[in-house]
This record gives C-alpha cells, structure tokens and sequence, in this order.
C-alpha cells in the first residue's frame, strides 16, 4: 500500500509526564495499520527514557514498541522526525493526514499552539491541522491549572482543536497502569476519528466483579 493511500496520523511527544499514554497511543494506531509520523521536543525525548527506561529511546523506539505491546504494531509504519526539520512533510498543508495528537503536551507546547508561533516541527504540523481543518488533539497533563494556561486551553479549543487532558477514567475497573493507559489512547483514538476496542463502553451498569 503507498504512502498516499496509507491512513496517516502525526503523534507528537512532549515533555509532560504521560509518556505511557504516548507509546500506547502510538501502539494502537500501529497496529490498525496507520502511517505514524512521530516526532518528540528535545524534553519529550528525555520523557521516554525517564518514565519508562532507556530502551525507550527514540533509536530504539520500534523495538521498544514491539517488545511490549506485540508483533501485531508492525503493521503499521513508524517514521519519525526530528523537532527541529520545518522542512519535513507534516509541515506543510499538503501533505495528506488524517490528524494529530500531542500527548503529553507540556503547558510550553499549549502555549506555542494557541498563538500559532510555528516555533519547532510539533508546533508547525499542529498549526497545518488547524489552517486546513483537520483533527488536533492536545492532551495536557498539568495540575493544578494557571489561569494563562486555562486560557491557552481556551484558544485551542477556540481555533477548532480537542483538548483532552490526561484524565483516565475508572468504571472500566482498571487493575493496571497499562488499562489506564489504554483508556487514555482510546479516548485519543475516539478524538481522531478511529475506531478501537481499548476499552469497554459503559452500559449503564458498573461491573464491580471485572
């Protein structure tokens, strides 16, 4: 399948805590066969090898990726860029993609995507999803909330964006931080318009036996 008629999804890391959120995200939309076009700040990149070890690194992400969530993310094709290359393709318009999600987006990122600043690759690919109407999901994870960044949370959502803080839910019982993790990445996935079984729907009954 090329490129072009390959579904595509731009995930960009930041240095927020929640790099579990990222790495299942980014699993989940591999393994239904997307085109992930990748690309961490230089703090996203610190993120990975902090939270969750130093085979979490971006050389070895692929790796890191198939060791713990299984073969089935080979599906789908990992290309990753660098923050600061304004010349790669998520930077311009007309490169097809369905979406973008930044998570975790650090509050730094936020601020940069509500004044349109263009700054780094993560920036410019989230300012595109918004000029050509496409879906930006931003997952801030930041407690307790300034007023500037509840503002720029406000802009975002005003510029046509999804925010989606790092908020997992528990009727689901979870028992692990993986289910937690799952939740969060299907609830992205939802944003994004993809469809997914990360994690069951509530039926109007809480199932205290799961």
């Amino acid at each position: 399948m090329s490129a072009s008629r390959t579904p595509t999804v731009v995930v960009g890391v930041t240095g927020a805590s929640g790099a579990l959120y990222a790495t299942r995200t980014t699993a989940a939309l591999l393994e239904q066969g997307y085109r992930v076009e990748w690309v961490a700040s230089e703090f996203g990149r610190r993120l990975l090898r902090d939270e969750l070890g130093p085979d979490a690194g971006v050389d070895g992400l692929a790796a890191f990726l198939s060791n713990r969530y299984g073969p089935a993310v080979e599906r789908g094709t990992l290309v990753i860029h660098t923050n600061k290359d304004l010349g790669a393709t998520i930077a311009s318009g007309s490169y097809d993609c369905r979406g973008m999600v930044i998570v975790p987006c650090s509050m730094k990122t936020l601020a940069g995507v509500a004044h349109g600043l263009s700054r780094t690759l993560i920036e410019r690919a989230a300012d595109v999803m918004l000029k050509e109407k496409r879906r930006l999901v931003v997952v801030p994870r930041e407690t307790p909330m300034s007023l500037p960044q509840l503002r720029n949370m406000v802009a975002c959502a005003e510029a046509g964006a999804v925010v989606l803080p790092a908020m997992p839910a528990f009727y689901q019982a979870p028992r692990s931080l993986e289910d937690l993790a799952d939740f969060m990445a299907g609830k992205i996935l939802s944003a994004l318009g993809v469809e997914h079984e990360l994690y069951p729907t509530w039926t109007g009954e809480y199932e205290s036996g799961r």
